[in-house]
C-alpha cells in the first residue's frame, strides 16, 4: 500500500490513519488515503538458439527479438515493474532475476546484444519449467522465439504440456518472430542450405515446383501446430516478421487482450 493523498476525516474511517501533523495545523480531522501499489513482475523469455540468425530482409530474427524485448522492458520500467530474462536455447543459459530501475534496463539490454549461447538448440519447454519452478510470485511473461520445436513425425509442439502448466500460474504472453524465406523458397536454382541448430548441409533444389511446394507445405503445418498449441494451453499469442513494423502487432495484441 502506498500514500495517495490527506483528506477530512468522516464518520466511519479508521482513527489509526488520522495524520496529526494536519490535523493540528487546520484544528479539525484529517486522514490518510492510501491506495493498493500497482506492482507487476514481467519476464521475457528470450529464444538464443542458432535459428536466430537468420533473415532475408535486411533484419536476422535475433536484432527483431532484442527490439522488441528493449521496447517491453523500458515499458515496464514506465509502469514502476520489475522485469527479469530467461535466455534459452535447449536449456537455460542465463537467468536475470526481477528488479526495477534503469541501470537494470541497460544490463538486460547489453545481455541481449552480447550474449554468445553455449548450446544451438532449441528446448522451450525448459524454459517454461524454469518459469514456472523459478517465480513464485504470478507474473506477465513474454515468450519470443520462432517457436519451431517439433521432432518429424509429430503431431503436437513439444512444448505444449509446458505451456499449458506456465499458463495456470502466469500470465503468458507468446510473440513469435519469423522471416519471410521460412515460409516459402524463392525458385533460385540450387542452393545450399545449413540447419543452423545441427551444422547438417543440404542442397535443395528450388527451382522444383514440387520441392518448394513441399518447403511451404511444411510451413504451413508447423505453423498450424504452433497456433494450436497456443489455442489450447488459453495463451495469447501474435506474429512479428523480420523487415516489418512491430509495433502495430503488439498494439493490436495487447488491445485484444
Amino acid at each position: 500500500m502506498s500514500f495517495s493523498e490527506v483528506r477530512e476525516y468522516q464518520y466511519g474511517d479508521d482513527i489509526r490513519n488520522i495524520d496529526w501533523n494536519v490535523t493540528a495545523r487546520f484544528n479539525h480531522p484529517y486522514i490518510k488515503i492510501f491506495e493498493e501499489e500497482r506492482e507487476l513482475t514481467v519476464m521475457l523469455l528470450i529464444d538464443v538458439s542458432s535459428s536466430r540468425v537468420f533473415g532475408t530482409s535486411g533484419q536476422l530474427k535475433k536484432n527483431l527479438i532484442t527490439e522488441v524485448a528493449a521496447v517491453l522492458s523500458f515499458s515496464a520500467i514506465q509502469n514502476n515493474d520489475k522485469i527479469g530474462v530467461i535466455l534459452f536455447s535447449d536449456k537455460v543459459e542465463k537467468f536475470i532475476s526481477p528488479q526495477k530501475g534503469r541501470t537494470h534496463i541497460l544490463r538486460i539490454i547489453r545481455e541481449l546484444i552480447e550474449f554468445t549461447p553455449e548450446r544451438k538448440s532449441t528446448d522451450i519447454s525448459e524454459a517454461l519449467r524454469y518459469l514456472t519452478n523459478a517465480i513464485k510470485k504470478r507474473a506477465t511473461a513474454f515468450v519470443i522465439s520462432d517457436f519451431i520445436d517439433i521432432e518429424e513425425g509429430k503431431t503436437k509442439m513439444n512444448f505444449h504440456e509446458a505451456l499449458k502448466i506456465a499458463n495456470n500460474k502466469h500470465d503468458v504472453i507468446g510473440l513469435q518472430v519469423f522471416d519471410k524465406r521460412e515460409m516459402e523458397l524463392p525458385p533460385l536454382g540450387m542452393i545450399k542450405m545449413k540447419d543452423a541448430e545441427s551444422d547438417e548441409i543440404i542442397w535443395v533444389d528450388s527451382s522444383s515446383r514440387q520441392v518448394r511446394m513441399a518447403y511451404s507445405a511444411w510451413w504451413k503445418e508447423t505453423n498450424k501446430l504452433i497456433k494450436e498449441a497456443f489455442s489450447q494451453a488459453g495463451v495469447d499469442y501474435t506474429t512479428l516478421k523480420t523487415g516489418e513494423d512491430y509495433v502495430k502487432p503488439l498494439v493490436t495484441l495487447f488491445k485484444r487482450r
